[in-house]
């Protein structure tokens, strides 16, 4: 295991839990050691259902930007260094029921990352924000396939063109999450949610799994080539580093469409 992930298993209820502080950003080796433990989890018959949770206050506030290096380019997705998107799609790949705790705010490519669960439980604090579009960038990590899937095409087309911050309530209305907790109970509503899935059958579950993703990792796969072709483009213009700079000085963007 990385020294940034941990997992534990009870009741054939298997905890994965990242560290990452104070933001919980992500890079090609957190996204390779999350898949790491969900692929060993796969082999393991004692796990018969999976929870992703973080520590902090923040459950995932996207990737490590200014470790750009350790993220990848599109360029070199084909390459021996991946684009941690291309990365991720091992998570979306694996085979057992995942159970998201999302105490704070998934934000970006924490949004995709929440995304690659089957069932998110939110609270008070939860935020979900797909805020590419306030960078001046375009989604990523699959999320033009996963996003609508969960809430259909027009709040996603909303989320997206607008940066809108969806909190927990909100969320579960519109089917992003699944369940609202209080935040000090958040991983453990998701972990007795867990549990409550891995008391059917865990043939039949990860059957039906199958036949209810069946195509969606082909699906994400496709969208991530696209997604890297604009974000490509994308990361070159003047509106790019308006919103990175605008995103650091807390201020509002002043963009020039260029």
């Amino acid at each position: 295991m990385s020294k940034d992930v941990s997992v534990s298993i009870g009741g054939h209820v298997a905890t994965v839990v990242f560290d990452r502080p104070p933001q919980n950003f992500f890079d090609n080796a957190l996204i390779n050691a999350i898949a790491d433990a969900f692929e060993e989890l796969d082999k393991n018959p004692a796990c018969r259902a999976l929870v992703l949770a973080s520590e902090g206050k923040v459950f995932c506030a996207g990737a490590d930007l200014a470790g750009r290096p350790a993220t990848g380019t599109a360029s070199e997705a084909a390459g021996a260094t991946k684009h941690l998107y291309k990365e991720a799609l091992r998570l979306f790949r694996t085979k057992k029921p995942i159970v998201a705790a999302i105490q704070g705010a998934a934000v970006g490519g924490g949004l995709g990352l929440a995304m690659v669960a089957d069932f998110r439980i939110a609270c008070a604090e939860t935020r979900f924000c797909a805020n590419f579009t306030r960078l001046g960038f375009h989604p990523g990590f699959g999320l033009t396939t996963t996003l609508p899937r969960a809430v259909g095409p027009q709040q996603a087309a909303l989320m997206f063109y607008t940066g809108h911050r969806v909190p927990g309530e909100e969320a579960v209305r519109i089917g992003l999450a699944d369940h609202f907790v209080p935040q000090a109970e958040v991983r453990q509503a998701a972990q007795a949610l867990a549990a409550e899935i891995a008391q059917s059958a865990p043939l039949a579950v990860v059957s039906t799994r199958e036949t209810l993703r069946r195509g969606l990792a082909d699906q994400i796969e496709a969208s991530t080539e696209r997604e890297l072709f604009e974000q490509e483009w994308l990361r070159r213009t003047a509106d790019f580093k308006e919103g990175v700079a605008a995103m650091n000085s807390r201020r509002a963007p002043d963009f020039a469409g260029r």
